[in-house]
Order: structure tokens, then sequence, then C-alpha cells
């Protein structure tokens, strides 16, 4: 039985209501430079790094030239006019903070949009650090962010659990050994063991993950 040492977050559409802003920025860009983005993208762009989606809109396009400039300031544009909390976010977050309980967050997006968003949305969360894409060689999908994190608190991922809404996040903290609660935002996520699911973080308490941590999360399914 293992208790539970840290809670690691994404951010964009876990804590907050970016992924939306995420796809228009990227439909803008897309269009701008010949492609009209479908569902078909989504795998590409939904909870992937800025370097990820460029590489996706060149590969359809062929335009090599700025693309991931131009995702980031037309996505930084869009968090800097406001990004929303998603439901239950603040109350989960209010909550490990008035039990002592540490918590960061580990993003895929560059520093920049972090920080906006961390003196915006979530200017009064009492994070013990922040991870943006410019912090590990590689992002996610690769579980050097969520490694990073652990070894950031001292502890094994296996003590942590990752709060996540896309599977490149997902893949990346279970590569890092995190039981992974999964609250799916655009895309699903396959349901795997150490992968429980929620439907909204109004549905979810400490207790709730400190008993995973105990239990192992060895059932995958929802809450």
């Amino acid at each position: 039985m293992s208790a539970l040492a840290a809670v690691l977050f994404d951010m964009d559409g876990t804590l907050v209501d970016t992924e939306t802003l995420w796809w228009a920025a990227t439909e803008e860009v897309a269009a701008r430079i010949g492609h009209r983005l479908t569902a078909a993208d989504a795998p590409e762009v939904v909870g992937r790094a800025v370097e990820d989606t460029a590489a996706h809109l060149v590969r359809l396009t062929g335009t090599a030239v700025g693309v991931a400039t131009a995702l980031t300031t037309a996505f930084q544009e869009r968090v800097d006019r406001g990004a929303p909390l998603r439901p239950g976010a603040g109350r989960l977050l209010a909550e490990l903070a008035a039990e002592g309980v540490p918590f960061a967050l580990v993003s895929a997006s560059p520093r920049s949009v972090v920080d906006s968003v961390i003196g915006g949305a979530l200017a009064d969360v009492p994070f013990a650090f922040t991870l943006s894409a410019d912090d590990t060689v590689r992002t996610k999908p690769h579980p050097d962010p969520y490694r990073a994190a652990a070894r950031r608190f001292g502890v094994p991922g296996a003590a942590c659990v990752a709060v996540e809404d896309s599977p490149d996040g997902a893949a990346s903290a279970d590569a890092a050994g995190c039981t992974v609660l999964v609250v799916p935002s655009l895309l699903p996520v396959p349901a795997r063991p150490g992968r429980i699911f929620a439907d909204s973080l109004e549905e979810v308490s400490l207790a709730d993950l400190r008993r995973w941590i105990a239990d192992g999360a060895t059932a995958s399914g929802p809450v």
C-alpha cells in the first residue's frame, strides 16, 4: 500500500478550458497556409506540443517557415484574453492546498502560455512549481515531464496521481509510472490498467486520489 505523495496536473483542457482555444488557433494558422482543419487532424492537435502540431501542418502543406511561431502567437493571443477554469478544478485545488498535499502543473504548452494562465485563471493557486514544454528535452507523450516533476518532489512516479485529459498526456504519465486520472475533453482516451476515468473534476475528491494510490489503481474504469 502506497501513500499519495503529490498530484501532477496537466493544464490545457484539464484545469483550464484552453483546448478549444488551441484548436481555434490551429484552425486559423492552418487556413492561412492552405489547410482546412477537420476532425481527422485532432490526434495531431489535441494535447500535442506546438512543435508536433507545426510539423503536422508542414507535412500537409509544405509550408516550412514560421508555422510554430504563428501557432504560439495565435494561441497566446487567445489565452491572454482569458481561459476559464474547468468544472471542479478550483474546488479540488483548494482542497489539496487546505490539506497540505503537494501539487504541481505539468504542461506541454510553451512557458509563455503557462505563465499567462498562471497569471490569470490560476493566479491564486499555490503550485509547488510549474513545468512547461520548454523545461524538458522531450515533452508529452514522452515520460520526461512527469518523471521530472516526480524527481523535483523527490518521490517515485508511482506515488503520484497525474490528472490528464488527452491520449498523449495520459501516455506520458503512464510511462512515468503515475496513476492516471483521465477527465477527457476533446478526444477520447483509451482505457487501460492504471487509468481511472471521471466525467468531470467535480466528481473527484482528495479521498479518491488517496484511495487510488493505496489501491494501486489496479483496475481501469470510471470513478
